[in-house]
């Protein structure tokens, strides 16, 4: 049976470790401090908010929500960012994704200072994820790193699969192993063979938005697994982009959704903004 990498778990360490550090940034007078805007409706970005807002209580970080109505304009946004990025007591900005069809994201994420872009979009923390001189890590694919760590598998050396190729999971996953020493191979919905691919991974994460995608027998004896996938079938059930029952069978590790890598993208968030309240001091 596979060992379940439990990220609610994982996350609670972090978090309490995390809340320590703040105790002692108070002391200092550097109080981190998170600004998160959310444009319109939209019910599951509703929910991500809240639960960003609950992380920041816990690790007794400052946090301010804008809850903008649907119609604000692409100016309106752009404003608010532009005051923020000179707030001095708001060290993280995170614009709650997607947007209104109406605001263009890439300007939106350009708009972020980069010393406050905790989510690590903007396009010069992504360079310096490319070169290996980041000072952000983006959330999920460090979360997914965090897992990887807690499975007890060393990265380096071995082969990884990394299946999805996003900018927000499977390109800077793929960066962040490889910085470990990881052979890495992006695979996608278009790869011929997949399943020789995937079969061929010590470590291999699922990032491709396809509810059960990946079943069991397209996974090698004792890999470790990472589910990114979080899918809401018909029968309102949530599921990965791996078929868990059939992959709990052959791996050596694997994480559930929910509870594994979702949680952990929250607590890596808190993280960047403690860092980001660091260096922007030093500033």
């Amino acid at each position: 049976m596979a060992k379940l990498l439990m990220g609610k778990e994982v996350s609670a360490r972090i978090k309490a470790e995390l809340k320590t550090e703040v105790d002692k940034l108070k002391e200092k007078g550097i109080v981190p401090g998170l600004a998160v805007i959310i444009v319109g409706e939209d019910p599951a970005s509703q929910v991500y908010v809240r639960n960003k807002e609950r992380a920041c209580e816990e690790c007794g970080i400052y946090s301010e929500k804008y809850a903008l109505p649907e119609e604000t304009t692409q100016e309106e946004l752009l404003e608010l960012i532009n005051t923020l990025n000179n707030k001095t007591s708001i060290s993280g900005i995170l614009v709650q994704l997607p947007v209104p069809k109406h605001i263009d994201e890439k300007t939106i994420i350009n708009a972020i200072a980069p010393n406050k872009d905790v989510d690590a979009f903007h396009p010069v923390n992504v360079g310096k994820i490319m070169v290996g001189n980041y000072d952000f890590m983006p959330c999920t694919p460090a979360g997914v790193m965090e897992l990887i760590k807690e499975s007890g598998v060393e990265v380096s050396g071995k082969e990884c699969v990394v299946v999805g190729r996003s900018n927000i999971v499977g390109k800077p996953q793929a960066m962040l192993l490889l910085h470990q020493n990881g052979t890495v191979t992006i695979c996608h919905s278009r790869t011929k063979n997949l399943a020789e691919k995937t079969k061929n991974a010590d470590i291999l994460v699922a990032a491709v938005g396809i509810p059960n995608f990946i079943k069991g027998d397209m996974i090698k004896e004792g890999a470790v697994v990472i589910d990114v996938g979080i899918n809401r079938l018909e029968n309102k059930k949530l599921c990965g982009d791996v078929e868990f029952e059939t992959a709990e069978k052959v791996a050596g590790a694997i994480t559930p959704v929910p509870g594994g890598v979702g949680p952990m993208t929250v607590a890596m968030l808190m993280k960047n903004t403690v860092k980001a309240a660091i260096i922007n001091k030093s500033k």
